[in-house]
């Protein structure tokens, strides 16, 4: 910024009790070429008018009645803890102890009564110089801090994006829409909630369950396709997805890697021990898995699949209920019933 344009958009308040003082500073500064000088005669409103002004700089008295010029640095420095406006004392008092506590204080430079204008002026000038730079910096900082956050918004929704193509590549040949994975995620979350999980938990599992059959990429087509029921064979074969899909996720840096990798691995565990492949238990089972176990199976009972057609949703709800306690997470099917019943009353309204 030019030194013309910084004195004529530089706010400066004076505050000094003595009129004539005022005065005086006013009339130099303004013949120096500051249009925006500004003075507070009374020390007691100087908070007020600090707030009014929002000075780039000011020049202040430290002996004036009901608050000094050291108290009001205190109340200066509290009101700017993060910002450098400077102070500069203008004061007759010329002792080594006013100079210390006065620089101890906040104050960034002392000037002696009535000193040389020049000298004024310059000082001025030059802290004011410094003041543009230092908003320059803070301004430029902001704008790197904004573009940063840009970037990192750009990057977590290309990485989402990534994912989801990923978790609709599992589904494709079953599924071409990849709408089961988008389903299961939404009511895993909503299961989530029932059971009383934050927000950040059931947005990391809406996002971490679409990926709970990515092992069905390693599932040949004649198996996956198959409409009559598959043989012994096959269906061992079949539960191989939840191996090639941990294995798809293993060693994942991020929350939401490691999250979908539980899930992979464990969705298709039972309470009482009879899934697979872990032959995991009970509580042994990551809730993750034990909630989308049942989001999974009852999406799949209500949606058709090339080898059924939907069931009715009273139905699938009897069935996952029948079945609480052995295969699922009883706490899980009740929230799951729960939030079911509450979207049919949404439904109804």
């Amino acid at each position: 910024m030019s030194g013309g344009r910084i004195k004529r958009e530089s706010r400066i308040l004076i505050i000094d009790d003595d009129p004539q003082n005022v005065l005086l500073l006013e009339r130099m500064l303004e013949w120096a070429g500051f249009d925006r000088v500004y003075a507070a005669s009374d020390p007691t409103k100087v908070s007020q008018t600090y707030d009014e002004v929002d000075p780039d700089l000011v020049l202040l008295d430290l002996h004036m009645p009901q608050v000094d010029g050291f108290q009001v640095l205190e109340i200066l420095k509290a009101k700017s803890p993060d910002v450098i406006v400077p102070v500069l004392v203008f004061t007759a008092d010329v002792t080594r102890d006013a100079k210390e506590k006065a620089l101890k204080a906040g104050a960034h430079d002392f000037l002696t009564k009535p000193g040389d204008p020049a000298d004024i002026v310059l000082r001025v000038n030059n802290f004011l110089h410094v003041r543009r730079l230092q908003q320059e910096l803070v301004d430029y900082n902001l704008h790197l801090e904004k573009r940063v956050a840009e970037r990192t918004k750009l990057l977590a929704t290309a990485y989402q994006e990534v994912l989801d193509r990923l978790a609709i590549a599992a589904e494709f040949r079953d599924d071409e829409t990849g709408e089961h994975a988008q389903r299961v995620g939404d009511l895993s979350a909503a299961i989530a909630a029932e059971l009383g999980f934050d927000e950040p938990y059931c947005a990391l599992i809406r996002s971490a369950a679409r990926l709970h059959d990515i092992g069905k990429i390693g599932v040949p087509d004649a198996i996956l396709l198959k409409k009559s029921t598959l043989t012994k064979e096959e269906f061992l074969q079949m539960q191989l997805h939840t191996v090639i899909g941990s294995q798809i996720l293993a060693n994942g840096q991020s929350d939401l890697i490691k999250m979908a990798e539980v899930i992979a691995r464990t969705h298709h565990e039972k309470w009482d021990g009879t899934g697979y492949h872990a032959k995991l238990k009970g509580d042994e089972i990551p809730i993750e898995g034990r909630i989308v176990a049942v989001a999974d199976v009852f999406d799949a009972l209500t949606s058709e699949r090339p080898y059924k057609p939907a069931w009715p949703l009273d139905d699938a709800l009897n069935e996952i209920q029948a079945h609480a306690g052995t295969m699922y997470d009883p706490s899980v099917v009740e929230a799951l019933m729960r939030t079911e019943h509450s979207a049919a009353r949404r439904r109804a309204a």
